[in-house]
């Protein structure tokens, strides 16, 4: 039986987990290949067996986007296999300790600058001509809240979200006449994850949606279609 995304190849980030690791099971489910890139490589293979299991096609190849080589070289491997990309989530994320902007942790600064702005800059630009060889090239990337709207102790994290906003919308605005790719930037809201754990240890995860909730509407939105840049929130 044909499924909508079949023939497509997908990369995720943050795939280890998370709505990241849902979205790639999602995806993989809806027919695409799915390139699995995280830095835990066994949660990888758990995320791999569990889509093949389903009957899906995947393929990991660990990365961590800290590295100032690695995302090239994540090109480069894909690329010597396949001759375009159809889609690119970008989901991996970094957040640092909630803290006054007069503690923040330089190292922690800056480990969240390189995840969540500079190796989606790097993704960009090294998966750009892979994205304009597809049909209609589609890149979405997981944004939060706090990018939109600064609040106290997430500065830290809500500046490099910024950041991300920023540079994904001027890439959209950039291909949006010379090419077919689009952009959608997607915020998933309050959803049942370690990093919402890690800021908010006191909620109860049963009160919030779980990840699965945000890969089926990411997934939804690839097999709809959209175009022009797109942003919107994924409510419960």
């Amino acid at each position: 039986m044909t499924k909508p995304l079949d023939n497509r190849l997908a990369l995720v980030t943050g795939a280890s987990k998370g709505i990241g690791a849902a979205t790639a099971q999602a995806l993989a489910a809806a027919g695409a290949h799915v390139v699995l890139t995280g830095r835990d490589v066994r949660a990888l293979e758990a995320v791999e067996d569990t889509i093949h299991a389903a009957g899906g096609a995947s393929t990991i190849a660990p990365v961590d986007l800290a590295e100032s080589d690695g995302i090239a070289r994540l090109a480069s491997a894909i690329a010597s296999r396949w001759d375009k990309l159809d889609v690119l989530v970008a989901a991996a994320a970094y957040l640092p300790t909630l803290t006054p902007v007069t503690q923040i942790d330089g190292k922690q600064l800056s480990q969240a600058l390189t995840v969540n702005f500079l190796s989606t800059q790097a993704l960009l630009a090294n998966f750009d001509p892979l994205l304009k060889r597809a049909e209609a090239g589609r890149v979405i990337g997981l944004t939060s809240s706090v990018g939109a709207s600064p609040r106290a102790y997430w500065a830290a994290y809500g500046t490099t979200k910024a950041a991300f906003d920023n540079l994904l919308e001027s890439y959209a605005q950039e291909v949006e006449k010379t090419s077919k790719v689009r952009v959608a930037l997607v915020d998933p809201g309050a959803t049942r994850t370690a990093m919402r754990a890690k800021a908010y240890p006191g909620e109860d995860p049963q009160t919030v949606k779980p990840p699965e909730t945000v890969a089926e509407r990411l997934t939804q939105l690839l097999v709809e279609g959209f175009d022009g840049f797109h942003r919107e929130r994924v409510e419960a």
